[in-house]
């Protein structure tokens, strides 16, 4: 059965539990699809990954894992996942529904968005993405695609671990270019990523909401990756003037390249979007417009030469004598901006020395030197070649890139490649399977001398923590115990039982992500389910038939009266006697209860004149007791006179009847 194909998943029921009912959309990685769980009846989306992919056991393992870090999550602004699993060839993973529409479908509606639509939408997305900071989980892919618009009005981030999980088979076309607008620096230049670089790609997001368009845009990826690596984003309102200080200080804030400048995580950027927002609402924020300003040409510390693309500085330029980068920006912004910000007019003009260069040029070649100025550079450059590969950095070797290989593996490689394996450090984690490398120091790509010492930062899995006790607690009590032993409240699957013991809402035990018992010891961050007190099961006993239902569906349960029976204490249609059909009862469990049909009264038999000896056994086969006083060696001469009750009474069968009698001598 193949996943790349549908019309061969449409209809199909994946797991015995999903049934494919129609397509929603078909991405680089994954095709999803609307789905039912028969099971809980109910509505899903599942993914399902493409075969080329599933096919690669270390890719399907991967996603296997980030399946498992994003079901721990849990907030009302991300979409929650509630399944994962493998069906022959196919690799799914089950999520919650949201029927709507993407934030790409709005931007491409209305192009722009107002300034409280933007407030808003960022304020749920980093709402949701701090959750996942918190617990340690980057995003990796913070796009408009990802963030869907409810029809209720929900807004939610989607697709948390997948652009991590990524491997080249995603790298290339539009699939890179949808993802590579929104691409942090450090992972252009260094392949590494924290959650800072979810800050950056939320301020390209927002730059975008305010701006209507992306700040950098291209024909090929790699000049807006290039541009991502080398340039400043420019704040919004370079676009569109109406934007607010608050919000372009934000911006360009947020995709600082340095992830240092930028705001630590979700958390604090949302603190910021917050704060911005009050003070737009209270007026605050007034904006100067940049002036234009070069340079001035006879200051040394900032003479500048045009050169080729590859080699430009900040603007464009490279700085003959100016001591750093820093300094240049400086310099080169007019008043009234600060170092780090970006103007149009920043860029300095040609200077003087650069055009006397170019008219002795011109001479040359009009005085036929020609032939002897290329004889001159080639042999320059045939010089040049011979250090570069002899002593100069050209003799240089890449560290190898190991990370996410064993560490046997890794230290076969960089020896391999002319290196020497250094310090070997551990560090626990979730990322990474126990025992494979997390980075290198030098970093891949960087040359360095053969020899060179490459240390080795090694996943040594994640930590084994001590479970908290919690039976007994109150819900909150329960929840904090279970974040500060290191672990997750898997809020989505709570569920009551009811006790006789423990009050209504107190914790009865927790249990793991797939019901079994608590372990004494269980590895970081992995979900608890907690199992709360429902208080004790209502005792309806000598209740009416229609209180006693009525008091058990308040209670959450289901009564059912299973049949009735005579009573000599309890008037008919009262409850004699309820029965639990579960151990332990949860809600929606059925009580079954026995109600009362009255007292069983038959009616006294006349026997007046009768032989005692009959009478008695008349009355004892219609369920009386009778009480005579005739001595028992009489009996046999006794006739029955009189009878108490009368003849015709009803008694409640198994009533005493007394009889009275005269004697044959």
């Amino acid at each position: 059965m193949s996943a790349a194909n549908p019309d061969t998943v449409i209809g199909r029921l994946i797991d015995d539990r999903y049934q494919v009912r129609s397509l929603i959309a078909r991405g680089g990685m994954a095709t999803v699809y609307v789905a039912t769980d028969v099971r809980l009846e109910r509505r899903v989306a599942i993914k399902i990954m493409h075969d080329h992919l599933a096919a690669d056991e270390a890719f399907r393992a991967r996603f296997i894992r980030e399946a498992r870090a994003a079901a721990k999550l849990a907030h009302p602004n991300l979409v929650n996942v509630y399944d994962q699993g493998e069906d022959g060839p196919l690799a799914y993973m089950v999520m919650e529904y949201v029927p709507g529409i993407t934030l790409r479908d709005l931007l491409h509606d209305h192009h722009r968005l107002t300034v409280e639509q933007t407030i808003d939408i960022m304020d749920a997305v980093l709402a949701g993405l701090q959750v996942a900071h918190r617990q340690g989980i980057v995003h990796r892919d913070i796009k408009p695609e990802n963030v869907l618009l409810a029809d209720d009005g929900r807004i939610k981030l989607s697709d948390f671990g997948l652009a991590r999980a990524a491997t080249s088979n995603t790298a290339s076309g539009s699939v890179l270019l949808g993802t590579i607008a929104y691409l942090a620096p450090e992972l252009v230049t260094k392949g590494t990523a924290d959650v800072r670089s979810d800050i950056y790609s939320a301020g390209i997001m927002m730059f975008e909401m305010l701006a209507g368009e992306q700040p950098y845009r291209g024909d090929e990826p790699v000049n807006i990756a290039y541009r991502h690596a080398n340039d400043s984003v420019p704040p919004p309102s370079e676009l569109q003037p109406d934007v607010p200080q608050e919000l372009d200080d934000l911006v360009v804030w947020a995709t600082e390249r340095d992830p240092d400048d930028r705001p630590a995580d979700a958390g604090a950027m949302l603190a910021a979007l917050r704060q911005a927002e009050r003070d737009i609402a209270a007026g605050g924020g007034t904006r100067v417009a940049p002036a234009a300003a070069a340079p001035p040409a006879d200051d040394p510390s900032t003479k500048l030469l045009a050169v080729a693309d590859d080699d430009r500085g900040e603007h464009g330029w490279l700085a003959t004598e100016a001591t750093d980068a820093h300094e240049l920006r400086a310099a080169a912004a007019p008043a009234g901006v600060p170092a780090g910000g970006f103007a149009p007019a920043m860029l300095p003009t040609l200077p003087p020395g650069a055009h006397r260069l170019e008219r002795v040029n011109r001479h040359k070649r009009r005085s036929g030197w020609v032939a002897a100025l290329v004889v001159a550079l080639l042999v320059a450059l045939a010089g040049g070649i011979g250090w570069w590969e002899g002593i100069g950095p050209g003799s240089y070797d890449p560290v190898p890139q190991v990370v996410g290989l064993e560490r046997s593996e890794a230290e076969t490689a960089i020896v391999a490649a002319g290196f020497a394996v250094g310090a070997v450090d551990e560090e626990h984690t979730l990322e990474a399977p126990a025992g494979t490398v997390l980075r290198t120091d030098p970093e891949a790509g960087i040359p360095f001398a053969p020899g060179t010492s490459i240390s080795l930062v090694v996943s040594a899995g994640p930590r084994v923590l001590t479970v908290p006790a919690l039976a007994g607690l109150g819900h909150d009590e329960a929840i904090e115990a279970i974040e500060q032993a290191g672990f997750v409240h898997d809020e989505g699957t709570e569920r009551s039982e009811f006790s006789a013991e423990a009050p209504a809402g107190t914790v009865l035990y927790g249990t793991t992500a797939d019901g079994a018992a608590l372990p004494t010891e269980m590895e970081e961050a992995q979900p608890i389910r907690l199992v709360l007190s429902a208080g004790q099961v209502p005792d309806v006993v000598g209740e009416g038939e229609s209180v006693a239902l009525d008091r058990l569906v308040e209670a959450g349960l289901v009564g059912e009266i299973i049949h009735s029976v005579h009573s000599s204490t309890a008037p008919a249609g009262v409850v004699v006697e309820q029965r639990t059909t579960t151990d332990p009862v949860r809600p929606g469990d059925t009580i079954e209860l026995i109600t009362s049909l009255g007292p069983d009264l038959v009616e006294v038999p006349n026997v007046v004149g009768k032989p005692l000896e009959e009478a008695i056994a008349t009355l004892e086969e219609a369920g009386f007791t009778v009480d005579h006083e005739v001595p028992s060696y009489l009996v046999d001469r006794a006739t029955v006179s009189k009878i108490e009750p009368g003849a015709g009474t009803e008694i409640e069968r198994g009533g005493a009847v007394k009889l009275s009698a005269t004697f044959t001598l």
